[in-house]
């Protein structure tokens, strides 16, 4: 019995059509990458587990995909009643793992797996940045376009593996940096014809003085994470989650303006100085914020929108400054579509202390799918042939090629249909493929030196000389 073939929940296979697409969006974020002075670099697929784990909070590690380790494992126990959830693993033989190893999965997992896919590409980069600081001048700007994998539940717009393209900075401090990043942002979605999307900023600072402010330092990450889901969950969300993490209902009581947080940038970042007047680590946040957007407005932008959202968190525990998110514009029911910030110090867990880097992402399947359903994806972009010699015999044929090696030359993307079968077959196959053109090369054009040239959509047939035929199809 044969095995129905099927892929992983979350992974996607590709059509020639969608590859085009994609990388139609590849190709404009590269560009743009380049112009900013960004240099290309790649990391492994995996890394070492210890790279990774610990990097993006409690959530983060959870959906982080380990890796078994080679080689062959069972229990050397005779009975051991084991969780249900880690039942079908198994334990090296070499080792001895005692009933009280056994109960913390994560101290388990740590026996048989040593490596895992990466999580992002961020802190893969900042291994890569001390690893090799000797060869690097600093500031670096560096951009990777890989794929990256987390153990979510799959749903549209989410997967379980999905390319990030991601842009940073490390070695500098200053806030020029997060207002390029703001100009790149918009740069790319308009080259992609994404107008009104908006750039949310905010600050970690900030929500360290709220924190402050509310008597709930102890307990920043509990807070930033339950406000970070106001969109998600609502305000009687948040509120309940932040309760069921032990912040106390008049902590919660001061920070009720924020939930309805209305006005325009300035009028926002003078609402903050207020709230936030009592705590110095607050106010840097708010001056952070005051002058990366007072510049990025007085530049301007093409098509995009900035917003300052004071409940923007993002769950990840390496930022210290500014935070970015990217949302599609309005109508359009998408998660975001870009994220990032700025670490003071994400090196320093590798080791090498004091460098500052700031970073933004793009969500590449989730602007796919924006930009699809907003169809905006120009008819061009294409991976199909601009046309396909019809075969009538090996003579013709050989002329053929011989036309297309030209051809190919000039970077015009034709060919062949490789054998010699019914004229309405190679007909079917050009439509099908969605080739516009077909070339017709039978006796009399052979010895004329000419070519038929056929558009499949109209019926209209020209015949042609050679320069005339490259000018048709370039």
């Amino acid at each position: 019995m044969h095995m129905k073939p099927s892929i992983p929940k979350g992974t996607r296979d590709f059509s020639p059509a969608e590859v085009a697409k994609r990388n139609y969006i590849f190709n404009t974020i590269r560009k743009h990458f380049e112009r900013f002075g960004f240099q290309p670099i790649e990391t492994p697929t995996f890394e070492n587990s210890e790279t990774l784990m610990g990097k993006y909070g409690e959530e983060g590690d959870r959906l982080i995909f380990k890796i078994l380790n080679s080689g062959n494992y069972f229990f050397n126990k005779k009975k051991i009643e084991l969780p249900k959830s880690i039942e079908s693993l198994q334990v090296n033989s070499a080792e001895t793992i005692s009933v009280d190893e056994l109960i913390e999965l994560n101290q388990f997992t740590n026996k048989i797996s040593e490596k895992a896919l990466r999580y992002d590409l961020t802190v893969p980069f900042a291994r890569y940045v001390v690893q090799h600081q000797n060869e690097i001048e600093f500031p670096f700007k560096r951009y990777q376009i890989q794929p990256v994998w987390r153990a979510d539940r799959p749903q549209k717009g989410r997967f379980r593996e999905f390319y990030q393209c991601d842009a940073d900075v490390v070695g500098s401090t200053s806030l020029w940096q997060e207002v390029e990043l703001v100009q790149l942002y918009d740069a790319v979605f308009s080259d992609l014809g994404l107008k009104g999307v908006t750039v949310k900023i905010n600050n970690r600072k900030i929500l360290s003085g709220i924190a402050e402010v509310i008597g709930a330092s102890d307990k920043l990450i509990d807070f930033t994470v339950a406000l970070d889901k106001l969109d998600k969950i609502g305000e009687d969300g948040v509120k309940k989650e932040m309760l069921e993490k032990g912040i106390s209902d008049e902590a919660i009581e001061k920070v009720q303006p924020l939930f309805n947080f209305t006005g325009t940038i300035t009028e926002k970042l003078e609402k903050l100085s207020q709230l936030l007047a009592t705590s110095t680590e607050g106010l840097k946040g708010v001056e952070e914020l005051r002058f990366i957007c007072e510049n990025v407005l007085e530049i301007g932008l093409q098509d995009s929108k900035l917003d300052l959202d004071v409940t923007l968190a993002r769950g990840l525990n390496y930022y210290t400054g500014a935070i970015f998110e990217v949302s599609a514009p309005e109508g359009v029911a998408m998660g975001s579509i870009g994220g990032g910030g700025r670490y003071d110090d994400l090196t320093g867990i590798f080791g090498l202390k004091n460098v500052s880097g700031v970073g933004i992402s793009f969500g590449l399947d989730r602007i796919y799918l924006v930009v699809e359903e907003l169809g905006l994806f120009p008819e061009t972009v294409t991976s199909t042939s601009k046309a396909i010699f019809l075969n009538f015999g090996e003579t013709e044929a050989k002329y053929a090629m011989k036309a297309i090696a030209k051809l190919r030359n000039e970077g015009i993307k034709v060919e062949l249909y490789p054998d010699n079968a019914k004229i309405g077959k190679q007909f079917q196959y050009a439509d099908k493929r969605g080739i516009p053109f077909a070339i017709i090369v039978g006796g009399e054009e052979v010895i004329n030196n000419v070519y038929n040239i056929k558009n499949l959509a109209s019926g209209e047939q020209q015949t042609v000389g050679f320069e005339e035929l490259k000018d048709r199809l370039k």
